[in-house]
């Protein structure tokens, strides 16, 4: 064997001792929040979602959640762009495009917004490459704006907020991305607390992308980091989310939801649903 195999070697066995490490993690501290088995549910509770980030890889799994979801009658997706999900989407019916630019002013939606039960957030980007500033200005001042139009709009309950914040988020972490997400996920509490809404932070840590879009590597690194619950497909993470918000006198403003919670959420969700098609049948 040459050297560059050698090389090669180790740093496979490095690699897979890292995985197998961060999976014990996982496995051992992850998961605080247990499903109440026997829910009070609102059926009208995600009666109208509107989900931001749709384009993108988690945010399209989000839509692909709620355009599934039979106790969901419409979806408004906001975005700059469109996406083979939302065209489909707006053909069926279910969805409706609103092309928005400024993701700080949001006056123009105030009617739509009145009309909103549930928000999937899953607007964001990587912070490698990025001045603080622009990070912040997306992960702070977008949501931030929106919750106050939301607010301005309509305080009638149900109402919830779900954001992915992502796993290593922390207030008072050393990384500015990690202290502005944290910061993100406060301020969108406080500005419910006494409200009609609810917020959620969601420390997701790898989202594997929707089947429509996921590769070999998506689903080798699905494989690898299962066992310690670091994972989680896109649509059953905006299943989880349309669970909680259904959900309504369970869980608190401003809970933070960890991976192996949102795949607890995911899987009653999956169970109601099941339930609910075997009783039409």
């Amino acid at each position: 064997m040459n050297a560059a195999k050698k090389i090669a070697s180790f740093l496979i066995v490095i690699t897979l001792l890292v995985v197998v490490a961060f999976d014990i993690w996982g496995a051992v501290t992850l998961g605080t929040i247990t499903p109440s088995p026997n829910p009070e549910l609102r059926d009208d509770a995600n009666q109208v979602v509107m989900v931001f980030g749709a384009t993108g890889s988690v945010g399209d799994g989000l839509l692909k959640a709620a355009v599934e979801d039979p106790d969901v009658e419409k979806v408004y997706v906001v975005t700059r762009s469109s996406s083979p999900r939302i065209e489909a989407g707006v053909a069926s019916g279910k969805v409706e495009m609103l092309l928005h630019e400024d993701f700080t002013d949001y006056s123009d939606l105030a009617d739509v917004l009145g009309q909103v039960n549930t928000v999937l957030w899953g607007l964001g980007t990587t912070s490698l490459g990025m001045d603080d500033e622009t990070y912040t200005w997306i992960h702070v001042d977008f949501p931030i704006a929106f919750i106050n139009a939301w607010l301005a709009a309509r305080t009638d309950a149900p109402m919830s907020f779900h954001t992915v914040t992502g796993m290593g988020t922390d207030l008072n972490g050393d990384q500015h991305w990690a202290r502005e997400k944290g910061r993100a996920e406060q301020e969108a509490a406080m500005l419910a607390e006494g409200t009609g809404l609810r917020t959620f932070g969601y420390r997701s840590a790898f989202v594997r992308p929707t089947s429509e879009q996921a590769n070999a590597l998506h689903y080798s690194l699905e494989a690898l980091l299962r066992p310690g619950d670091l994972v989680i497909p896109a649509k059953d993470l905006g299943g989880a989310m349309l669970e909680i918000s259904a959900r309504t006198s369970e869980l608190d403003n401003g809970t933070l939801i960890d991976n192996a919670d949102s795949i607890a959420f995911a899987q009653a969700y999956q169970q109601r649903q099941a339930r609910k098609s075997a009783e039409t049948e």
